[in-house]
């Protein structure tokens, strides 16, 4: 090392070049040096040594001039700089997002938002596009929290009512229903189930189950749907042979979102559990996407049938508004129609029809000594059908079910579940309304609900406990707690509150989710559902999502 004093007119960059050392390398030995092409004249500057040839010859250094020497860590080359973050998740600021003309705003990360933002990113990749993705909470966890060693502890977390809020108070007639806020929403921390609908459950909708198909296989390829999961288990295989043999040909293994593959040429599965954080990480790779949290949309300005800005608000009330050519609201079956009203958007089934699935619940003990040594889980599904308006997932042994960080009990008894998941009819004055005399934080008017079951969704009630008592029995089961009816809105399946159609007195949205009246408003969630039969909804939102988003770039300069 040697200190040398610069000549007139000379840059650090002359320097190194003069002295045959990496610019960078000089940089780290003279930080008070801030440019490399300012003139530094009379400045002193620290020259390392020069880099002497080296001849390797096995287990030895030596020089051109065969004196042997040992490197130090001034032959290294410099450490690259590291762009930090003060988050685990790349978030932009509002301040930032409000000079920017975004070609897509999404409102909401949950299911429906994150598979419209993939299905955008993925056809638009390299092209320059810009994304905006607004969410109401915050950054909760990283993943799906079954992912996390401390998953038992990070599910009491996201129980946490400070954003899992229970509305069992306000909603009286729709008691079950919790809103879980946080990037990810409600994926976070869902049971995976994701069957396709039945064919006969899309005779109330626009379209039929083959304009559904293509996204169906494209949703169940990315979030990596299987029935493999109970592969191998003794549980699962004896009580599918008893069902069968009782007359439940159809029965089968639950279709999850669980990836199974193994690790393979170094690369690494993170995700087991699928949620739609994965849904974010594809479009952070593939296209130009800011996210922001604490981000709550109070409205939605337009004029002349377009949407021109949504307005946000940060928890301490501050207010701005990103603008964008198309908007895309993902809230929820409650928080997107609670949007569209509060804005005056035009429609009058905005917030009615909401449906959901009648609830059904048993617990059942099976012994153990009835199965081999390994034992396996049970993951069985009774799908719905033309003569049976309901489905039956048989689930368990519980506490079995997702322990890897906890001590598997011996039990003598094993714990299965029945759950039954019942059709609910369309019904104009199921509805959400908004409650003026109640604002929240941010000044937007609450929503009251309106619900109650028809004759015949009792009816089919009715039938599906019947057949539940019937598999109970034919699986061998004995009852340790009956069959019971939960509140509604306790499955997280509620929807058609923004229902698509094409009649605009009796539906929100066109067959692409697109906001009658609006030219550049769409609706991407469970609220765009029409109708559910007894399927569980997340896939065929996510399908549905995606297919709305190729209609955008379809049309998005028309």
């Amino acid at each position: 090392m040697k200190i040398v004093i610069s000549e007139k007119g000379t840059t650090l960059r002359q320097m190194a070049h003069h002295h045959n050392i990496n610019l960078n390398k000089l940089r780290i030995h003279n930080p008070h040096l801030s440019h490399p092409d300012e003139d530094i004249s009379g400045q002193k500057v620290k020259i390392p040594s020069s880099p002497r040839q080296v001849i390797l010859k096995r287990n030895r250094q030596i020089t051109n001039d065969n004196e042997e020497i040992v490197p130090t860590y001034e032959d290294c080359p410099p450490s690259p700089e590291i762009d930090y973050s003060d988050h685990w998740f790349p978030l932009t600021s509002l301040e930032d997002m409000e000079k920017i003309n975004y070609d897509v705003i999404i409102v909401g990360s949950g299911a429906g938002g994150g598979a419209t933002l993939w299905r955008l990113s993925e056809q638009w990749r390299n092209q320059g596009k810009r994304i905006a993705v607004l969410e109401r909470g915050d950054l909760l966890v990283p993943t799906h929290v079954a992912n996390l060693p401390t998953a038992k502890t990070a599910a009491r977390f996201l129980r946490n009512p400070a954003f899992n809020i229970r509305r069992d108070t306000e909603w009286p007639e729709f008691p079950g229903a919790k809103q879980l806020f946080g990037l990810g929403g409600q994926t976070l921390l869902w049971g995976g189930m994701s069957p396709r609908f039945h064919r006969s459950d899309f005779n109330e909708w626009p379209f039929t189950l083959d304009d559904l198909i293509e996204y169906y296989n494209i949703a169940e390829q990315v979030m990596k749907v299987n029935t493999a999961y109970t592969k191998g288990s003794n549980l699962q295989e004896s009580l599918l042979k008893r069902l069968r043999k009782s007359g439940y040909h159809d029965a089968t293994n639950i279709p999850r979102t669980f990836d199974l593959s193994v690790s393979y040429f170094g690369h690494i599965q993170s995700n087991v559990f699928f949620s739609s954080l994965e849904f974010m990480a594809w479009a952070l790779n593939w296209n130009g996407v800011d996210f922001a949290v604490n981000a709550n949309a109070v409205k939605l300005l337009h004029e002349n049938n377009k949407v021109t800005g949504v307005q946000v608000m940060t928890p301490d009330r501050q207010s701005y508004i990103i603008h964008g050519k198309i908007v895309v609201v993902s809230g929820s079956t409650f928080e997107t129609p609670r949007l569209l009203l509060h804005s005056g958007i035009a429609g009058e089934a905005i917030g009615r029809y909401l449906i959901t699935h009648s609830f059904v619940s048993s617990s059942n003990l099976v012994s153990r000594e009835e199965f081999e040594e390994v034992l396996g889980l049970v993951n069985i599904l009774l799908p719905s059908t033309d003569k049976r308006p309901y489905q039956i997932a048989v689930t368990g042994p519980h506490p079995y079910e997702f322990y890897a960080y906890e001590t598997k009990p011996l039990m003598k008894e094993l714990e299965v579940s029945l759950l039954g998941f019942g059709t609910v009819e369309p019904n104009r004055d199921n509805r959400v309304i908004l409650d003026p005399a109640n604002v929240d934080w941010y000044g937007v008017p609450t929503l009251n609900v309106r619900f109650s079951y028809s004759e015949q969704d009792y009816a089919i009630i009715q039938q599906m406990v019947g057949d539940m008592l019937y598999a109970i029995n034919s699986m061998q089961l004995t009852f340790e707690t009956s069959p019971c009816l939960l509140p509604p809105g306790t499955d997280y399946h509620a929807a058609g509150t923004c229902r698509m159609g094409i009649d605009p007195a009796t539906s929100v949205t066109n067959e692409f989710g697109q906001v009658h009246g609006m030219s550049n408003l769409f609706v991407a969630d469970n609220s765009i559902l029409p109708f559910m039969g007894g399927a569980n909804p997340t896939l065929t939102t996510v399908a549905v999502a995606m297919r709305t988003a190729d209609y955008i770039i379809k049309n998005e300069n028309v």
